[in-house]
C-alpha cells in the first residue's frame, strides 16, 4: 500500500517563529498539533510527500504539479527577508503521474517548473520535514473548479501513486474561514463561524459526500481556502479505510486553523 500518512494542516506564516515571534504563543494548540503530526509522519517512514496548496498560480480548470528540480520558499511578503526554506523534488514520481495520462489528456493536469513555491506549501513543510529535510516532495496546486472535479483528480492521483513502488505521504494545506472576527483579514461575516463549525464536524465524521455537496454560497461568504485541497485529499483516500483524528482547531487571528490526522486501518 503506497499511502502511509495523510493529514490536513493550516498554513499561517505567523506559525513560523521567525515571523510570528510572540504571536506563536497564541497558536499553542496548533503548534503542538503540527509537532505531533511531524512525529507521526516521521514514524510512517515516507519516501515522498505530496502536498496540495490552494495558493500560487491557480488555473481555472487545470490542476498544476510543479516539476522543478528543487524548490525554495521565501517569506518577504510576511515581513521576513532572511528565512529561506529549500526542498527536493520527487521529479521521477511526477513524471510517472504525468505520463499516465499523456496519451489521452483525459485529466486536466499541467506541469509547471518554478523553483519558488508559496507559503501554502512552505508553512506545513517547515514543521513536517523538520527531521526529514531531504524528503522529496510533489507540490500540487488546486484549480478554481468544483469540489467534485478536485475529488476526481484526487482519485486519479491515487491510481498513479498506487502504481509507483514508493511510500507516499499526502497533505492538504487548508485554512478555513478568513472572516471570523471584526479584525480578520477578510473582514467579518457571521457566517464564517457557521462554515468552520460545519466543515470541522464533517471532517471529523469523514463525511465525504456532504463535504463534496458543501453549500457554495456559505463557502464563498466565509472566505475560505480549504475546501478544494480537502476535496482532492479525500479523492486520494477514497479507496482507503481511514478514520479522522482532529488534533486542534484555533482561530485567534480571525482565520480558522484545523489540524487533522487520517489514521489508516
Amino acid at each position: 500500500m503506497p499511502l502511509v500518512f495523510a493529514a490536513i494542516t493550516p498554513h499561517p506564516p505567523v506559525l513560523i517563529p521567525e515571523i510570528g515571534k510572540e504571536n506563536v504563543s497564541k497558536l499553542v494548540k496548533t503548534k503542538s498539533a503540527m509537532e505531533k503530526l511531524e512525529r507521526e509522519l516521521y514514524a510512517s517512514k515516507p519516501e515522498s510527500l505530496l502536498i496540495i496548496s490552494p495558493h500560487g498560480k491557480v488555473m481555472a480548470d487545470d490542476f498544476t504539479i510543479n516539476l522543478a528540480a528543487d524548490y525554495t520558499v521565501h517569506f518577504q511578503e510576511f515581513g521576513d527577508f532572511g528565512l529561506e526554506l529549500k526542498f527536493r523534488s520527487d521529479y521521477r514520481s511526477i513524471q510517472q503521474i504525468r505520463a499516465a495520462d499523456e496519451g489521452q489528456r483525459g485529466v486536466p493536469l499541467v506541469l509547471s517548473s518554478t523553483t519558488e513555491i508559496d507559503h501554502g506549501f512552505g508553512v506545513p513543510l517547515h514543521y513536517l520535514t523538520s527531521h526529514q529535510n531531504q524528503l522529496p516532495i510533489i507540490p500540487v496546486t488546486s484549480a478554481a473548479s468544483s469540489l467534485e472535479q478536485h475529488f476526481a483528480f484526487g482519485k486519479f492521483l491515487h491510481r498513479q501513486l498506487s502504481s509507483i513502488d514508493k511510500r507516499f505521504a499526502v497533505v492538504a494545506s487548508a485554512d478555513l474561514s478568513h472572516r471570523l472576527t471584526q479584525d480578520a483579514p477578510g473582514g467579518y461575516s457571521k457566517r464564517g463561524s457557521e462554515f468552520d463549525k460545519k466543515l470541522v464536524s464533517l471532517v471529523k465524521k469523514n463525511d465525504v459526500a456532504a463535504i463534496l455537496k458543501f453549500d457554495r454560497a456559505l463557502a464563498e461568504e466565509a472566505g475560505e481556502c480549504g475546501l478544494r485541497p480537502i476535496a482532492m485529499l479525500l479523492g486520494i483516500l477514497e479507496a482507503v479505510n481511514v478514520s479522522v483524528e482532529a488534533l486542534s482547531y484555533e482561530r485567534p487571528f480571525g482565520v480558522g486553523y484545523l489540524v487533522a490526522n487520517f489514521k489508516f486501518s
